[in-house]
């Protein structure tokens, strides 16, 4: 029996290396881009929820912006409690580009405060051509946003969007978040979902430009407002509308959040992880076998068979691990690490299947996805789409 599992995990890893889109591969950046003729106006829109910790890292990035066109910020501060309205507003009085600081009215039925904050900001930012949806924890490079707006006109695409590179400075940093940005592109392979006519729509939540009048007609923010995982359907909303959308890999963009312990990254996965899986106990079931398939069984037989003196179980589990450390070397070294760490990637995987699993437990629980004091049901809520709010 293990040897037919070890056959069917290096078959399953040979067809992912060859045959899903080169999910592995870390060469999609932003594509070749021209200065155009006039640079269209935008609006950098920040949802802020007390992150007055971050905030002097991130902030001046976004008003030192080299943009020759229109642009300002507009920082949300959704009812935060550690003073992040006020420390925007003497962060803006450094000069750069121009800084509205606003606080949204009270968070509605059916809104997670996230994009409840974005609507907000939106709005406020009127008529404008482009909007840069980002985090206030997001860190962006001096032409970011002339890049941005050069690579959206130049190649016809109504939303580009980078995956901001993550800190990777702890020990669990290091084990846990090249694998995350990895599990990422192997859910949406990034040329899939750059592909016009492709059913694979992704972005990233960090950094997202929208070209406005392509916002309006996927329906606005309030297409997705109970989205907890509102980047994904944020494209999917575009590109279902005749949009055309772009995800790569940034070289400007830096996340500057850190996650010194176990604890936070666990909760950064498993706050969503169920919600990916819409809520499904049998996708949940899925999920778990595939996981332990595809990530723990060439390790398994790996041991098993040299314990048992089975060299045919051990060469097809070590043949299937030797696959998989090859697909995540890329990955690891765009976050600077050594190769021999992608050797580690099963048992990151195997943390990642818990944290899957506690996703689910916290929403069994009636806790949901929890973030900053609020809890929400799902992203379809109590299955009528209203995406409750608890605390």
């Amino acid at each position: 029996m293990l040897l037919w599992v070890s056959a069917l995990s290096l078959a399953i890893w040979l067809w992912l290396a060859c045959c899903h889109g080169m999910f592995w591969r870390t060469d999609q950046r932003l594509p070749p881009r021209s200065a155009p003729r006039r640079w269209p106006s935008v609006a950098v829109v920040v949802p802020a929820r007390d992150e007055a910790a971050v905030l002097p890292d991130s902030l001046p990035g976004l008003l030192a912006q080299k943009y020759p066109g229109a642009a300002r910020v507009i920082l949300v501060d959704d009812h935060s409690s550690d003073g992040t309205g006020a420390l925007a507003a003497r962060l803006g009085e450094g000069g750069g580009l121009p800084l509205e600081v606003t606080v949204p009215p009270p968070l509605p039925t059916g809104w997670t405060g996230k994009l409840w904050a974005l609507r907000h900001g939106v709005e406020l930012a009127g008529d404008t051509d482009y909007l840069l949806l980002t985090d206030a924890d997001i860190a962006h490079g001096p032409t970011l946003l002339a890049d941005l707006v050069a690579a959206a006109g130049a190649n016809g695409l109504d939303l580009v969007s980078q995956m901001a590179r993550l800190r990777v400075e702890t020990r669990w940093e290091r084990l846990i978040v090249p694998a995350f940005v990895y599990f990422f592109a192997q859910l949406y392979p990034f040329r899939w979902s750059n592909r016009p006519g492709s059913r694979t729509a992704a972005a990233a939540g960090g950094c997202t430009l929208v070209r406005r009048e392509a916002l309006e007609r996927a329906g606005g923010v309030a297409a997705i407002r109970g989205a907890v995982i509102d980047d994904v359907n944020l494209a999917r909303a575009v590109k279902r509308t005749g949009g055309r959308t772009w995800l790569g890999l940034a070289e400007q963009v830096d996340s500057v959040r850190p996650y010194p312990r176990l604890a936070e990254l666990w909760r950064m996965v498993s706050r969503s992880a169920y919600a990916q899986l819409r809520h499904s106990p049998l996708l949940l079931a899925g999920t778990v076998l595939g996981l332990a398939l595809v990530y723990l069984v060439p390790v398994a037989a790996v041991v098993a068979g040299a314990a048992a003196g089975s060299a045919a179980v051990a060469a097809l589990g070590g043949a299937a691990w030797a696959v998989m450390t090859g697909t995540f070397v890329p990955m690891e070294r765009y976050y600077g690490r050594p190769w021999g760490e992608a050797l580690l990637l099963p048992f990151t995987a195997g943390l990642y299947l818990l944290m899957t699993v506690d996703s689910a437990v916290q929403h069994w629980r009636g806790r949901g996805a929890a973030w900053k004091g609020r809890t929400y049901d799902s992203q379809g809520g109590d299955g009528q789409g209203r995406g409750e709010l608890r605390n």
